[in-house]
């Protein structure tokens, strides 16, 4: 398997969780929503890093990496990358409170998330989403695959 398998299945996955937020929100499962959202932007972006070689860290927030790589990136997608970093890094912030709540002040999950944070959540999912599939067009559909596979199959590690 090389990148362009690992970044499309990571593709194909943030869109599932995505379509799954979109049908949770309907029945007022907020806290699920949001969990669904950052793991859809988690793995978009994860795929973006993949698709220029680079091996990323273990974690969910890659924001910074993602900015710290930027000059891998083609022009038109480093423009998008404060954004995407600061999607991010605030998806990421929420991640542990939409799974288990705020225990500390024994408050669940589910009271802590209503529906304009998951409507929210959910609109900059999709700008991920959209702005890695672009990227993917740009440097596979676009260009040959052996050409990509080529370029992509020496990893950087992290």
């Amino acid at each position: 398997m090389n990148q362009k398998d690992l970044a499309e299945d990571y593709i194909n996955n943030a869109k599932i969780r995505l379509k799954t937020a979109e049908n949770v929100i309907e029945e007022s499962f907020y806290a699920f929503c949001f969990r669904l959202c950052q793991e859809a932007t988690e793995l978009s972006l994860k795929a973006a890093l993949r698709l220029v070689g680079i091996d990323f860290p273990k974690w969910h927030d890659i924001g910074a990496l993602l900015k710290k790589e930027k000059n891998k990136f083609p022009e038109n997608f480093q423009d998008k990358i404060p954004k995407l970093a600061v999607i991010s890094e605030n998806l990421t912030e929420l991640r542990e409170l939409a799974m288990y709540g705020d225990e500390k002040k024994s408050k669940p999950a589910s009271s802590l998330f209503n529906e304009k944070k998951s409507k929210d959540a959910i609109k900059d999912a999709k700008y991920c989403i959209e702005q890695v599939e672009n990227l993917f067009d740009l440097l596979v559909k676009e260009n040959k695959d052996e050409e990509f596979s080529k370029n992509s199959e020496n990893v950087s590690r992290k």
